[in-house]
């Protein structure tokens, strides 16, 4: 197996802990990330948000037709 993090190859022969990362100190870099923020999940928008999106809030002015 092949640690996400450092592209170590490990044998997964027993679950450990650290699963799927080599050691605990590449468990804990992955972990950093996220919390710093360099790892994020997409944000879908939600048809049910009563909030309208900032570039929606700001454009109220009526359109003139053709």
């Amino acid at each position: 197996m092949l640690c996400p993090i450092c592209d170590k190859k490990f044998e997964a022969t027993s679950p450990t802990a650290a699963m799927p990362f080599c050691s605990e100190r590449c468990r804990t870099i992955d972990l950093s990330r996220w919390l710093g923020e360099r790892y994020s999940l997409p944000r879908l928008p939600d048809p049910e948000d009563e909030e309208l999106p900032p570039e929606v809030v700001g454009d109220t002015a009526p359109r003139a037709g053709p």
